[in-house]
Formats: C-alpha cells, sequence, structure tokens
C-alpha cells in the first residue's frame, strides 16, 4: 500500500479465532480507512466436511460479512483491498467451465464474497474502469512456463471501495509486467487511482 498522506493509526483483527495477521488495516489523515486482508486460499477440495482448509475459508468469510455489516455506516470512507482468493465473475477466470468446480471459482466461495460486499455496500474499484465484460486476471499459476501466452489467469485481488469514494476512483491497471520479471510473484500487483 502507497499513499501520500501519512497514517493517523493502524489496527489489526483476529478472525476465527487465530493470530495468523489476514487483516491489517490503517486510517489516513482526513478519516479514510484502509483495510488490507489475506483471505485463506482454502485448499484443493471444495468440500467444508472433508477440508479444514476449505472451512477455514468460508468461516473467515462469514466473519468478514458481518464485520462489513455491524461496522458500515453511511458516509464513511473505506477501501479494501487484498487477496481475496475468489474469481467472482465468469470473465475473473480464464474458463469458467473449467474451473466452476475449482477452489477460487465455486459457488459457494462466489456466493459469500457476494454476501460480504452487499453487506458492506462495497463498490468493486477494479470493475469500475476494467468493464465486467472484460477478462481480467491478476494471478497466474507458476506452472505455466509462458504465462503470458497460455493466458489461463484468475483475477483473485481485489479493490473494494465504500459509496462514499465511489466518485473518487478515477484508474485501474493490473500491472502484468511485473508478473513477468525474474522470480515474480504470481500475482500481478493492482494499481488504483482513487482521489480521497
Amino acid at each position: 500500500m502507497l499513499s501520500k498522506v501519512p497514517f493517523e493509526g493502524t489496527d489489526a483483527l483476529l478472525w476465527c479465532g487465530r493470530a495468523d495477521k489476514r487483516h491489517v488495516s490503517v486510517r489516513l489523515a482526513g478519516g479514510v480507512e484502509l483495510h488490507n486482508f489475506y483471505i485463506p486460499a482454502g485448499g484443493d477440495e471444495p468440500d467444508a466436511d472433508i477440508n479444514p482448509k476449505f472451512a477455514h475459508k468460508l468461516q473467515f468469510l462469514d466473519e468478514m460479512t458481518d464485520w462489513a455489516a455491524q461496522s458500515y455506516q453511511e458516509g464513511t470512507r473505506r477501501i479494501m483491498v487484498g487477496d481475496f482468493n475468489i474469481a467472482p465473475l465468469e470473465t475473473d477466470v480464464w474458463d469458467h467451465k473449467k474451473l466452476k468446480n475449482i477452489i477460487t471459482h465455486t459457488a459457494v466461495e462466489i456466493d459469500r464474497l457476494d454476501r460480504l460486499q452487499a453487506a458492506g455496500h462495497w463498490v468493486d474499484a477494479m470493475r469500475m474502469h476494467i468493464l465486467p465484460d472484460e477478462k481480467c486476471f491478476t494471478w497466474w499459476s507458476y506452472r505455466a512456463r509462458d504465462w503470458r501466452a497460455a493466458n489461463k489467469g484468475r483475477r483473485l485481488d481485489h479493490v473494494w471501495v465504500s459509496p462514499a469514494l465511489k466518485d473518487g476512483v478515477k484508474s485501474c491497471e493490473v500491472l502484468l509486467d511485473l508478473r513477468g520479471l525474474e522470480k515474480p510473484s504470481d500475482h500481478a500487483p493492482v494499481m488504483v487511482e482513487i482521489d480521497i
């Protein structure tokens, strides 16, 4: 996270009774809250009854939804960013039919993410500039040698804003060239310009 404005305070909440540092927040001068989340990946099997990692992911999303609903106040200026480990739209994955039963794009995860978004009245800032019918990816597996040519990506990274900041969202760009550097992250950075 980069800001030209100094932070006024920081906080970190615990989720699911664990101290695994999946949330940190700062308050910027002027009262804007910036929340960074790392939602659990969920393992390989999309069944909470047999996969504790997936159960943890769903519990985490439920707790985030409760937090968003309880802390929402009209007019509050909030930004939420992070690796959500969910690609909700069909255009957020390289092949919806092939991935609809794969963790990050299952119906149960998308439903939970939709509930979270509704509970906090969040606006998907990225999709304000990269329209929902356009493909948009921020993650490509390390298994693909030529990730750019294959382009089997997913949009796992998100930037959401509260309605009070919606009009301040000026631009969005996925920095693809950084994914192509030597020994890169499997995620490409996302840059969203917000006038606060």
